[in-house]
Order: structure tokens, then C-alpha cells, then sequence
């Protein structure tokens, strides 16, 4: 085995950091796992246990020299994403953001006249469907599905109003697809608020990344609509 491994935790990216700590952790958990054991020299003789000679490389600050960590230094190191209030708050508000999406999507097949828009309602129902499940998943094993965040759903960015989804479901042809496509872009800038508002109060690695993965697929599907 190696005498130090280096791991290089890259600062401007705070997912890229969350990962490489990780990777750091991992490996000092192998390294903890490989000493504990003790390792066979081509003697057959076994090493001495501890974290003496094994080192996890953390480079520093800008102007400040790296650091070598010992494997339980690493482990000590690593960033707490335990979910704070606003990790919550986002998978409980996205939740609710997506079901009235899907409620929109399920008006388009008898309704709409455009197969472009019969199409990009199917992707966004084969999108959101599964994340409303990974959201409320991980509400439940994080505590969170009985929880309540207080927040007024009606009050959401980008939430259509009962008028506005009454005014949807008398509509037919081009009329419908003109509207659908108007709410739904709409719908979808509120969806990506809330994901950057996720990514810079959160918490939670999970949740980021669900946020992210929210951005970029909406962001996706708003070009889209607007080529239409």
C-alpha cells in the first residue's frame, strides 16, 4: 500500500468539495480498515497497526501550505449536510410545485393540437414523477414527511392560480397549447427559484443535487416551450 495518498479538494465548487472530502473519508476508511488488519510484508511478517505512515493530503487556502491528515483527522474533517430548515422546506414546496405540474400535463392528451406539445408534456411527467417519489423518500428518512414548513403553497413562484387552471381545462386546440405553454413557463421559472434558493440556504449534499438537477432540466425544457 502506498505511504499517503493525495486527495485534491478543489474550493470553488461546493459540490466538487463535498465530493473530494468523500473520496477523502473513503479513503481513509480503507486506510483505518488496512491497518486495523495489518498488512504482510513479502516475508510474511505483519506491519504494526495504527495511522503511522498513512496521510490524506487537504491542499490549503490560497497562500497557506497543504496539510496532511491522518485517516481519523480525515474522517473528523468531513462537512456536516445534516438538513437544515430550508433543505426541508424546498422538498416539501417542490412537492407540491410538481403535483400541479403533473395535473396540468394530464389535461394535455385530449386537448392539446400540437404534437410538440403532447411530447414535451410527456418528457416533463416522465421527469417529475420520479422526483416527487426521490423527495418525498427522502423526507421520510430524514424525518421530515411529518413536518410542516408553514409556507402557503398558493404563495409559491410560478404556482398557477384555480382561475388560471380552470381557464386551462376549457380550453381546446390551439387556444390550449398557447396557454399551456404560457403557465407552464411560468410554472417552470418559479421551479428554478426555488432550486437556487435551495442551493444557497440548504444544507443537505442530496438535496442540492436534486435542486441542481431541477435547474438544469427545467432550464432545458424552458428553451423548448419557447421555440414553439
Amino acid at each position: 500500500m502506498p505511504q499517503e495518498v493525495a486527495v485534491l479538494i478543489r474550493r470553488r465548487n461546493p459540490r466538487s468539495r463535498v465530493a473530494a472530502v468523500a473520496t477523502a473519508v473513503a479513503v481513509a476508511v480503507l486506510a483505518l480498515g488496512a491497518c486495523d488488519s495489518g498488512d504482510d510484508d513479502a516475508s510474511g511478517a505483519s506491519k504494526p497497526k495504527g495511522d503511522k505512515g498513512l496521510g490524506v493530503v487537504a491542499p490549503g487556502r490560497p497562500g497557506e501550505p497543504a496539510k496532511t491528515l491522518s485517516p481519523r483527522e480525515a474522517l473528523k474533517a468531513a462537512p456536516d449536510d445534516s438538513p437544515n430548515s430550508a433543505d426541508f422546506t424546498y422538498a416539501q414546496m417542490m412537492i407540491v410545485h410538481h403535483t400541479q405540474a403533473l395535473k396540468m400535463t394530464e389535461l394535455v392528451p385530449k386537448r392539446a393540437a400540437s404534437a410538440s406539445v403532447k411530447r414535451l408534456a410527456e418528457r416533463i411527467a416522465s421527469a417529475q414523477k420520479p422526483e416527487i417519489d426521490v423527495m418525498a423518500g427522502w423526507l421520510e428518512i430524514n424525518g421530515g414527511a411529518k413536518k410542516t414548513s408553514g409556507h402557503d403553497h398558493g404563495a409559491m413562484p410560478g404556482m398557477a392560480t384555480e382561475a388560471q387552471l380552470d381557464q386551462l381545462r376549457a380550453s381546446k386546440g390551439k387556444a390550449f397549447d398557447e396557454l399551456f405553454l404560457t403557465l407552464m413557463i411560468t410554472h417552470h421559472q418559479g421551479a428554478i427559484t426555488m432550486a437556487t434558493e435551495a442551493l444557497s440556504s440548504g444544507n443537505n449534499v442530496l438535496v442540492e443535487e436534486m435542486a441542481g438537477d431541477v435547474i438544469a432540466q427545467q432550464t432545458s425544457e424552458m428553451a423548448r416551450m419557447r421555440a414553439l
